[in-house]
């Protein structure tokens, strides 16, 4: 299980405040476990990892095993926000940084698609598509949100093309709605194997649902084990205690935003794997916390590299900042710096070191340096990066987000704002039944 620091905020603690908050969490704590606060017909994640049903590990195999079979180097994953970032990230972290370099074959590579509207990046995707043997997974609960619609459509008449619509009803699977919508319609027709998006589970917490669970499945990765490590997560998060990671979490970071006036957190990593958690992360407390005029705003830094490029403004820029830092505990592979003859570099006082220990070093030190120049430290560290561990972190943020979320006084499950934009696209593009629209919206430009 995963432990939370915070002695790099006790500098700027009134410790009888903070107490004040570690009540509110408490008290968020217990609207979210009892089900009844506002958004609770969206809280069928709570329990997903204990829930997940084997059955439906055993479909999610089978068309491992049946896409194997055929040969599938390719699996394109069409979606958009939490229908692609929980996938994206478990297989960034989880996978061989040169993978694609070296070009292990093991599995498939998953790539993805419908996340953007960039034309460029899908006529390169469908050059790429050219040379493989394609598969494809989408995920869309309607059916027609934009861009997976749009991606979709391309990459259905590529498959039907290549391999005939018989071929394309399998080699194309789709995660949507029980009952209705465009994608379920169409996959009853063409006879599509389909996954269910839960209508108790939102996107963005749905990475243990068949939205997550099949793309990272079909990359080769052990999903029995990512699962395992959010029941250990689950178990231990369910206990209300002070000491609860979430409670501690949710209460320091209200605290640091409604005391000190720190408006933006940045989740700090040092290894480039977790690189596309901190992306997943952002959608998830952007999304649920920042409605109602409020919330903290989520940025994040790959350390060591943004030290040169982020760094100065961190150190000494406007004070609205604070940190949590993902500190990985122990590195999976060994890379010792070796003594040179010449020392040119001066860098033999390092011999015989790992450089993991560099790493250390480095991200220590950092957070001292940025402590002293008035950037709080939330610590969350865990063993290594590995399929279980990435269960554990990934349920610890779900569920520090319902408690932080309920004690700044927010729904943490619904995101009006985003159709905002929607309305004004339609618009601009002259969809049918926004006639009134487009010409109010002509008139602005």
């Amino acid at each position: 299980m995963l432990k939370l620091n915070v002695k790099g905020c006790e500098s700027f603690v009134d410790a009888a405040k903070y107490d004040s908050y570690v009540k509110k969490a408490l008290h968020a704590f217990d609207v979210l476990e009892s089900e009844k606060g506002a958004g609770n017909d969206f809280l069928g994640w709570k329990h997903l990892p204990s829930e997940v049903p084997a059955s439906m590990l055993r479909e999610i195999e089978d068309i491992r095993a049946d896409w194997a079979g055929r040969g599938v180097n390719l699996v394109i994953a069409i979606g958009i926000g939490g229908s692609y970032l929980g996938a994206k990230c478990v297989i960034e972290a989880l996978s061989h940084n040169f993978g694609k370099q070296l070009k292990k074959k093991d599995a498939p590579e998953v790539v993805f698609a419908g996340n953007n509207l960039s034309e460029e990046y899908l006529a390169e995707l469908m050059d790429l598509a050219q040379e493989r043997n394609v598969a494809c997974i989408v995920i869309s609960k309607s059916g027609t949100t934009t861009e997976p619609a749009v991606a979709f459509r391309i990459v259905k008449q590529f498959i039907e093309e290549k391999y005939g619509k018989a071929e394309a009803a399998i080699r194309i699977v789709a995660i949507t709605d029980a009952k209705r919508g465009a994608l379920k319609t169409l996959s009853n027709q063409e006879g599509y194997k389909t996954f269910v998006v839960p209508d108790n589970v939102g996107g963005r917490f749905s990475v243990l649902t068949p939205v997550g669970l099949l793309p990272i499945a079909a990359a080769g990765l052990d999903v029995k084990a990512l699962l395992e490590g959010a029941r250990e997560a689950e178990k231990k998060l369910a206990v209300k205690d002070e000491e609860n990671p979430a409670v501690v979490y949710a209460a320091m970071r209200n605290y640091l935003f409604s005391e000190l006036d720190k408006k933006v957190e940045i989740l700090v990593n040092y290894n480039p794997k977790l690189t596309y958690v901190a992306e997943w992360w952002k959608q998830l407390y952007g999304e649920s916390e920042g409605k109602d005029g409020t919330g903290i705003f989520p940025a994040s830094v790959n350390n060591t590299a943004d030290l040169h490029s982020m760094g100065q403004f961190i150190q000494e820029g406007s004070r609205v900042m604070f940190e949590t830092v993902l500190h990985v505990e122990k590195a999976q592979r060994s890379v010792v710096i070796e003594a040179d003859e010449q020392n040119l570099d001066q860098l033999n006082f390092l011999s015989g070191k790992h450089v993991e220990h560099c790493n250390h070093m480095a991200e220590l030190g950092t957070r001292l340096a940025h402590i002293d120049g008035g950037v709080p430290q939330i610590e969350v560290s865990f063993e290594k990066v590995d399929a279980y561990n990435l269960g554990c972190l990934l349920y610890f943020f779900e569920f520090a987000c319902g408690v932080s979320a309920y004690a700044l006084g927010v729904n943490p499950f619904n995101q009006p704002g985003v159709e905002a934009y929607k309305k004004n696209m339609f618009a601009l593009l002259e969809k049918p039944g926004y006639e009134e629209a487009t010409k109010a919206i002509k008139q602005r430009l």
